[in-house]
């Protein structure tokens, strides 16, 4: 019997053990420290941010930046209606009101044209997501903001190792969030990180994360805050995850690139166009027109894969309110999307067999 390949799987090899267990030898105190502070050093070397802040996951990241942003309660946010839940969310936590808008069918990523008809007096930011590690033209999506007046955070969770023209997705904002949950390219099972080149910003942030104090361990509190610190035992996997970023690009476009050799000339699936150069594709996403079929039809042979995310504006949470509105490209998109399996440690055999499996499929 053929052994299951997962969609996605983090991984782990003994140098994180090791870290860890030489970490705890040597009397760590687990929580927030110098590890972290470690991390978020590597962290901008490999961004070119001039600054990070670890945070307890990507959602909080993203709320976080808006607090910083002073954005306040009963304010809009533009957000992609193409996206995990976590975007809109992050907004909804903290009063804002995020405001839906139409993704472009070639990047997946905002439609600007739409997102300008939809601004408003209340309209104070934009979360640009770049999605599955693709971006638009930064340039325009920067000047948008300005011509406006809106700042303008990413939503960069899918884009570590995601540049354009050669500067890093994360770095076009006032600020830049990653996630680093278990099926990103590089894991500390949950965490965020947020990175920004202002350097007051960043000391806000620093603030809010820890309760609104000056000075760990002194308890005055002169602005609000909360508790959104890391830990530098997830720290310690970080730094060694780090190590391999390098490798797992260089495996993550491979994997992309053999996926769409393999799969050329079956006319019922499309890939988005990917530059490789640039992009780093979070996972590997192929749009059918029987997602589900093809899905159920893998899992018989033992091969994982998973819908791509549903429209926003499909989500019971959200469709009241949005029941009279059309996002003709986020909703088809949605409708086609797959995630094949996309692991760093899939190997050109474990590629193979899914391909020939599919094409079998579709008598290909």
């Amino acid at each position: 019997m053929h052994k299951f390949i997962a969609q996605m799987e983090p991984w782990f090899d003994k140098k994180e053990a090791d870290a860890v267990y030489s970490y705890m030898k040597g009397g760590g105190w687990v929580t927030e420290f110098k590890k972290t502070q470690e991390l978020e050093e590597e962290i901008c070397r490999y961004t070119g941010a001039k600054y990070c802040v670890m945070t307890n996951n990507g959602t909080v990241s993203l709320t976080l930046a808006l607090l910083a942003l002073v954005v306040k309660p009963l304010s809009e946010v533009l957000v992609p209606n193409l996206t995990m839940i976590a975007t809109p969310n992050s907004a909804v936590l903290i009063g804002i009101k995020p405001i839906l808008v139409d993704v472009e069918k070639d990047t997946l990523c905002l439609d600007l044209e739409k997102a300008q008809r939809a601004i408003t007096k209340k309209t104070k930011a934009v979360i640009y997501v770049s999605c599955n590690g693709r971006s638009d033209d930064m340039r325009k999506v920067t000047k948008f903001c300005h011509d406006n007046n809106l700042l303008l955070i990413e939503d960069a969770a899918q884009s570590l190792g995601s540049f354009w023209q050669g500067k890093h997705l994360g770095t076009f904002g006032i600020i830049g969030s990653f996630s680093f949950s278990v099926p990103k390219i590089i894991t500390t099972g949950q965490g965020g990180a947020l990175v920004t080149d202002d350097r007051k910003l960043y000391k806000k942030i620093k603030r809010l994360k820890d309760f609104g104090r000056n000075q760990g361990g002194i308890d005055i509190h002169d602005l609000w805050g909360w508790n959104f610190k890391f830990t530098d035992l997830q720290a310690v996997i970080g730094l060694e995850q780090m190590k391999k970023l390098k490798t797992r690009v260089l495996r993550k476009k491979e994997i992309y690139k053999k996926y769409h050799q393999l799969l050329s000339g079956i006319n019922e699936i499309q890939f988005i166009a990917t530059d490789l150069e640039n992009t780093t594709p979070w996972f590997v996403d192929i749009y059918v027109n029987d997602p589900d079929n093809l899905m159920e039809y893998l899992k018989k042979k033992r091969i994982g894969s998973r819908r791509i995310y549903p429209a926003i504006s499909t989500q019971k949470i959200y469709k009241n309110e949005y029941k009279n509105q059309k996002f003709t490209n986020s909703e088809e998109i949605t409708s086609k999307g797959l995630w094949l399996p996309s692991s760093s440690n899939l190997t050109d055999s474990d590629i193979n067999r899914i391909a020939k499996t599919i094409r079998k499929y579709y008598n290909a």
